[in-house]
């Protein structure tokens, strides 16, 4: 695993995130008019639908009930992580696997891909960071989700496509990442953001993990205050603001985790929607590797402790 120490917390893997730099990287969100144009244009792009619940119904159900037209359906437990134990409940896919994932639903090298949910951007977040984290530049989450796409009364349907495999190659190391150890010292000496909600950071309740708490020095950074009343992502400035007073602006090294690794990747595409130019850093194991680990402290209350 690549652990971020810039400074100290500079990326294990400079080459990648200079190589990444210099070709560009696409905006992470893009608007339900523009996917619109370019589904109906002669290369529609690769459209994933990540629908999640962290306890229900499966987004399976949804999909099949109706998505976007061409979508392909990926499960954030099963094609999107690997499987449980040591690294969390949502480790990373092994690169062969999300390869073979990624291949099927027809992603080519050069293929725009785009992510949505039916919530707060959140999930499709995830499926956004492990694209990049492989080493594809041109993803982008639809900015309002399934929600706003329904809304303005576009097409949906419940046909399921069968995509031409793709050809694309994943190569990690696109996006940087901590460790356990990285993100205990990172909280201390930089910006490590919570993405939980209030009352799960404040370890009030826990449905899921071994404990309830947060990592010691964490701030609180609740992914669902990344969006406005209308269900769509904050504007670049409101962002930058948000995360300003989370003590996050310039280049200060940084981090997120979350419960399992997959809400906080909101936290990393929201910083890049306010023009953060160098990703910040994702703890995947997140809380739920962290709290079964007895030996590593766990803060309670409203501070970071």
């Amino acid at each position: 695993m690549v652990v971020v120490d810039a400074g100290k917390f500079a990326s294990g893997n400079g080459r990648v995130e200079h190589r990444c730099a210099r070709i560009g990287i696409m905006h992470p969100l893009i608007g339900t008019q523009e996917l619109a144009s370019l589904l109906a244009s002669a290369e529609p792009p690769v459209v994933l639908d990540v629908r999640w619940r962290l306890t229900g119904p499966p987004g399976i159900e949804s999909y099949a009930d109706s998505h976007l037209p061409g979508a392909v359906f990926l499960s954030i437990d099963d094609d999107l992580a690997g499987p449980p134990g040591d690294g969390g409940r949502h480790p990373l896919p092994g690169p062969a696997a999300l390869e073979r994932t990624l291949r099927a639903a027809g992603v080519r090298g050069d293929s725009l891909v785009v992510a949505y949910d039916d919530a707060d951007g959140s999930t499709a977040a995830r499926a956004w960071w492990l694209l990049r984290w492989a080493g594809h530049r041109n993803v982008a989450v639809l900015d309002g989700g399934f929600a706003a796409w329904t809304e303005e009364g576009r097409p949906v349907t419940a046909e399921v496509p069968d995509p031409k495999p793709g050809d694309i190659e994943v190569t990690p190391g696109g996006m940087p990442v901590l460790d356990t150890d990285a993100a205990a010292a990172l909280a201390q000496e930089a910006v490590l953001l919570d993405a939980r909600a209030p009352a799960r950071y404040a370890g009030e309740t826990e449905p899921v993990d071994p404990r309830a708490g947060h990592i010691p020095g964490a701030v609180n950074a609740p992914f669902a205050a990344h969006l406005g009343e209308n269900g769509r992502w904050l504007p670049a400035d409101r962002l930058a603001e948000r995360f300003a007073a989370l003590g996050v602006s310039g280049d200060r090294p940084a981090g997120a985790y979350c419960g399992s690794g997959v809400t906080a990747a909101s936290v990393v595409l929201a910083l890049a929607a306010a023009g953060r130019a160098e990703p910040v850093a994702l703890y995947p194991g997140s809380w739920s590797q962290w709290s079964a680990d007895p030996d590593r402290p766990a803060a309670t209350g409203a501070d970071p402790g």
